[in-house]
């Protein structure tokens, strides 16, 4: 893996476990056979690589089911705690 790209991926995307889920996801999405969003560097280059690039040049995004993040944030409140 790239750490270059990892550094400026994490730029794009401060929350390492969703960049963690929006790698896999997009590097399953190549390994599948979808077509890479930028040219790849060399025809040996590593699939999460093209991934990383993908999301530090901001060609992939994250989605956010805010529904969910609000639930999330009433439980705390509710129970007082965080879950």
């Amino acid at each position: 893996m790239n750490l270059e790209m990892l550094e400026k991926a994490r730029a794009r995307v401060p929350s390492i476990p969703v960049l963690v889920n929006l790698v896999s996801q997009r590097t399953k999405q190549l390994n599948r056979g979808e077509r890479p969003f930028l040219k790849p560097l060399s025809k040996e280059e590593d699939k999460s690589d093209i991934a990383l690039r993908e999301i530090a040049e901001g060609l992939v995004l994250a989605q956010v089911d805010m529904q969910a993040v609000e639930k999330h944030n009433e439980a705390q409140t509710r129970w007082g705690r965080h879950l």
